[in-house]
């Protein structure tokens, strides 16, 4: 986007304009061309505009799956039809119409973006997965298409703070931002809070629903998801420490990745889908920064409408690196470390919004997880689910510290990196009270880990801080 009246290029040509009778009223349509790349802009305008002061203006980008095809998906074909409304309300207005579907990403990677969205990432994340900015749209034909009608000053119909600095880039006096709140829905919603979250859009967002538990998934899975409530439930109300649920996927032979460092998928749709709704059932949820470095996890609730949980990293070096998706957490991110820590590491960090939280160390100078424990319940933390890695759920197991695990059998053999070893402490538990339920082609394992040597000794072994 040019920063400056002066770097506009004088290469729009208006073409032709006629009457276009609607079902708000009397407009004139106003086709211009882009010399550049051909692109044809639009202005439906009603009333006369001409040298008038605060004129209703809306600049609108085309969005062919909203506009024409009404999808639910975005607030876009809402939106435009909530400015014409308004514009004939007032007698007097112009809606332009520029053509850069998808926020300029064009449509077929707009409907590529959809598809990584139902995988569960947001429209920004959708955008950068596929080599774009998070908004490629100009406002330079906006620009010059309010100067070729004559409008001096606008009121601008807009939710998005960009929009309005950037036409005021190219000189247009806006004196008032109009709001256009759209209607909020189950297909909307997730995509209009990553706009107010994400892209700074000016928009009332009700706080999101409690979790339905299971959304889509199965009733034998919503089943199980209801017993581990309950049992959390009766975990918090008769112990003092936090509720510890194991939940991981790994290949049929073990593996949780081909490569120690590099993440891989296991899981299906649905399993993901499960992961999500756990996650909802949990106050925190922790890794171990081995995890921050090789997946980089958002450690939010996507999939489902719930809550988002404490996001909290064993960090004793304070690797987690600024840049990580979890500072975009609607949480502030905890991460506990130890005094061996590097201070300016940890004010870098804090600067970027994590609590940084000194605990004590164990033997191999690594942060101790009864106090790590300890500190999350003190906190109001009466459950945690522990996703990983690989050594974070080995020092749970060694350390006798799991009380429930939910782990995912994925149909492939992979032959990598496997989550225990002989050396945990002494023995492997094994589940009692197990049940299976199918997710897919994925397998699920429900059950609570029981070791057979007593737990009165409390290991405190390594894990990838």
């Amino acid at each position: 986007m040019s920063s400056s009246a002066s770097e506009r290029p004088s290469q729009l040509i208006r073409n032709v304009q006629a009457r276009i009778p609607t079902a708000y009223g009397t407009f004139f349509l106003y086709d211009y061309t882009d010399q550049r790349n051909g692109k044809e802009h639009l202005a439906l305008v009603m009333g006369d505009v001409a040298a008038c002061e605060n004129v209703l203006v809306r600049v609108h980008s085309e969005c062919m799956t909203g506009d024409t095809f009404r999808s639910l998906r975005c607030d876009c074909g809402e939106q435009l039809h909530m400015a014409m409304e308004r514009i004939a309300m007032a007698k007097r207005g112009v809606l332009i119409y520029l053509r850069q579907e998808g926020r300029g990403i064009g449509l077929i990677d707009k409907l590529r973006a959809y598809n990584l969205q139902d995988k569960g990432y947001d429209t920004v994340e959708a955008n950068l997965l596929l080599g774009h900015q998070a908004d490629e749209r100009e406002y330079w034909a906006a620009a010059a298409i309010l100067e070729d009608l004559g409008v001096r000053s606008v009121h601008l119909l807009t939710n998005n703070p960009a929009k309005i600095e950037a036409l005021r880039s190219y000189n247009i006096p806006i004196n008032e931002r109009v709001p256009l709140q759209p209607t909020i829905h189950a297909e909307n919603a997730t995509y209009l809070r990553a706009k107010v979250a994400r892209m700074r859009h000016l928009l009332q967002l009700p706080p999101a629903p409690p979790a339905p538990i299971g959304g889509s998934l199965t009733e034998d899975l919503h089943r199980r998801l209801s017993l581990l409530q309950e049992r959390i439930a009766h975990h918090s109300a008769h112990t003092p420490t936090p509720h510890v649920t194991l939940a991981y996927a790994q290949s049929l032979d073990g593996s949780l990745t081909a490569t120690p460092g590099t993440p891989l998928t296991l899981s299906g749709a649905i399993s993901m889908t499960l992961t999500h709704a756990l996650r909802s059932l949990h106050d925190a949820i922790l890794v171990g920064v081995g995890t921050v470095l090789a997946d980089d996890p958002r450690l939010t609730v996507r999939l489902i409408p719930g809550r988002d949980p404490q996001p909290v990293v064993l960090d004793s070096a304070l690797r987690t690196p600024p840049t990580a998706r979890l500072f975009d957490h609607p949480r502030k991110p905890w991460i506990l470390t130890t005094a061996r820590s590097d201070e300016a590491s940890r004010r870098r960090l804090s600067e970027r919004g994590a609590e940084i939280i000194l605990l004590p160390a164990d033997a191999t100078g690594r942060v101790s997880l009864p106090a790590a424990l300890d500190t999350m319940k003190a906190r109001g933390v009466q459950s945690v689910m522990v996703e990983g890695g690989a050594q974070v759920l080995e020092s749970f197991v060694a350390a006798h510290l799991a009380h429930y695990a939910v782990i995912t059998l994925a149909p492939r053999l992979v032959g990598g990196l496997h989550a225990f070893h002989a050396n945990t402490n002494g023995a492997l538990p094994h589940l009692a009270h197990v049940a299976y339920t199918q997710a897919g082609d994925d397998l699920i394992v429900w059950g609570e880990p029981i070791w057979m040597s007593s737990p009165d000794k409390m290991s405190e072994t390594v894990h990838p801080q």
